[in-house]
């Protein structure tokens, strides 16, 4: 590297070093940092008139970051969440400076004390049960290709994976030989987790392996989805497949396929369907991958139906049976001129 400012040394030891191995972060999350500090360097360059050979330390301070924040929302039309994704980045690495470059601790507490933007809380848009039926009907089973994407769609749903953890599985990451029938997924914070498959997804998932002959030993590191050039599926690409079936979907039944629909979507779809089902809580934290349960409690939050019933369950009508004291009083207004004297 060519630039040998305090920050270039500093920021190349915190995304060379520190992050992947002694915070062992993704590589999702390694580009989001890394994006963050080309837009901060680009900012400082056009806005600020500081090129990065000579951005120092000393440039990241509390103005320095907020004038950032709000040139990205303003000349770059980043959403608030963005912003926000930024802030966590610059905010990751002076925390990483605070135990290293001491003597600016006062200003890296003046970086760490800017807070996130209120965000618009949105509404979760997932499917139905019959959503999913019918999005999963879509692909032509009399294809290759198309079992290939039923094959994917479905395990996306069974499973409610991440798109990039669908990318990253492995063959030797489907444990289908006897039951229980499980899949090893690595998530976020490259945290492991076992989420059990239905018999039924097996059976499709089985097939899909067969025909690609992905059983043998030899191959048991090879992507369990590639594309037509036998490398690893991208997020872009899945998101690609379901985008297709999504829209012959919409086409047949546009009352089942609200807009827009993610891949996050599906999996938000299993988490209320999971729900809906009784399924404890706890256990679609587990199935999610999600650290709190805080973070799913999102789903019950909005399981509009569960409440619904609930409430309906709960009902005792406590309304009097004689009608309102006025509607015997034709004349309302005389009424309401001698009540409560």
């Amino acid at each position: 590297m060519a630039t040998t400012t305090d920050f270039a040394k500093y920021l190349s030891r915190f995304l060379s070093e520190y992050l992947p191995h002694e915070r062992n972060v993704s590589k999702n999350t390694m580009s989001a940092y890394r994006d963050a500090f080309v837009q901060y360097i680009d900012y400082m360059k056009s806005e600020c008139n500081v090129p990065v050979e000579r951005l120092y330390l000393k440039h990241l301070n509390r103005d320095n970051v907020i004038g950032y924040l709000k040139w990205i929302i303003e000349e770059r039309h980043c959403s608030p969440a963005t912003r926000n994704y930024r802030l966590a980045a610059m905010h990751s690495f002076v925390s990483y400076l605070q135990y290293i470059v001491v003597e600016q601790s006062e200003e890296w507490q003046k970086v760490l004390s800017i807070k996130a933007m209120r965000t618009e809380v949105k509404a979760l848009n997932y499917l139905s049960t019959e959503g999913i039926r019918l999005l999963l009907a879509q692909p032509d089973t009399t294809t290759r290709q198309g079992r290939r994407h039923l094959a994917i769609l479905s395990l996306m749903y069974d499973t409610g994976d991440r798109v990039q953890e669908m990318a990253d599985l492995t063959i030797e990451s489907a444990r289908i030989d006897q039951e229980p029938y499980s899949i090893r997924i690595k998530g976020k914070g490259n945290r492991a987790r076992i989420v059990p498959m239905a018999k039924e997804q097996v059976v499709i998932l089985r097939q899909y392996m067969e025909e690609n002959h992905l059983n043998d030993s030899n191959k048991y590191g090879n992507p369990l989805f590639f594309n037509n050039r036998h490398e690893k599926m991208t997020r872009e690409g899945i998101a690609y497949i379901l985008k297709t079936y999504v829209n012959m979907a919409r086409n047949i039944s546009p009352g089942l396929i609200p807009k827009p629909i993610s891949c996050h979507s599906i999996r938000h779809s299993k988490a209320m369907h999971l729900l809906e089902s009784g399924v404890n809580l706890v256990y679609v934290r587990d199935i999610l991958g999600h650290v709190s349960i805080q973070t799913t409690d999102i789903y019950a939050r909005a399981d509009s139906k569960a409440k619904r019933e609930a409430l309906e369950r709960a009902y005792v009508d406590l309304n009097p049976t004689s009608p309102c004291e006025w509607k015997r009083n034709k004349d309302l207004r005389e009424w309401l001129k001698g009540y409560n004297r």
